[in-house]
């Protein structure tokens, strides 16, 4: 939290950046298997931010395990900036998709495991990162359907739910993925050993989702509660 405090640029998404946090620095600290000096390695693991409209909480983190100097955030969004408001994965290191346009990472993502397998690099793991809002856009569930036939058990989609989706689903955002298929865990959000425990749970055969509930969001867009 000390290192997004550094970007006093204008930025729109707030409380879209801070839901992140705890999933991310979980991720990129116990988890994910990439760093600096692996960011062309074939074997890395994947990870792809669809929520780049929001990405303070991923340059902070970035910038903690080394990837970018923490000198860059100062700068966020300045026009000279590399850190604009939508990460560049052009400009960024570490970044693996310009994102920001909801409804296109996870069938990007989805395109990357198949991707991986069919050049038979079996051992990396592809990880996306989507809001709950997200999954108003048909072209998720579309990647959804086909991802849990598919058997893509390298796919993981980590889903930030601060209640900020238009449409209500039966059963709740974890059922969506049940139906097609997938291995689903759901926990706090800021729990950091809950989410490491669902983020590495087995699912062989399965493409794995992981719902991170955190506070919802009132109609201003701020957080209800801290």
């Amino acid at each position: 939290m000390e290192l997004m405090g550094l970007m006093t640029g204008d930025e729109k998404h707030g409380p879209a950046a801070t839901s992140t946090l705890d999933a991310l620095w979980v991720l990129y600290d116990r988890v994910l298997r990439v760093s600096p000096e692996r960011v062309d390695d074939p074997g890395r693991d994947r990870f792809l931010l669809s929520k780049g409209h929001g990405p303070m909480a991923y340059y902070a983190v970035l910038a903690a395990k080394g990837f970018v100097p923490v000198e860059w955030l100062e700068g966020f969004g300045a026009y000279e900036s590399p850190l604009g408001h939508h990460p560049d994965r052009t400009l960024v290191p570490g970044v693996e998709i310009g994102s920001g346009s909801l409804g296109h990472g996870l069938p990007l993502a989805v395109g990357t495991a198949l991707g991986l397998r069919a050049q038979g690099l079996t051992d990396p793991s592809v990880w996306v990162l989507v809001g709950d809002a997200e999954l108003d856009e048909g072209s998720n569930h579309e990647a959804i359907a086909y991802a849990g036939p598919g058997g893509l058990e390298r796919l993981h989609v980590l889903v930030i739910d601060n209640s900020s989706a238009t449409y209500a689903r039966p059963g709740g955002i974890a059922a969506r993925f049940e139906a097609a298929g997938w291995s689903t865990a759901t926990v706090d959000g800021r729990d950091h050993d809950a989410l490491h425990a669902a983020y590495t749970a087995p699912h062989p055969g399965r493409p794995h989702a992981v719902v991170a509930r955190v506070e919802p969001k009132d109609y201003t867009g701020e957080p209800k509660s801290a």
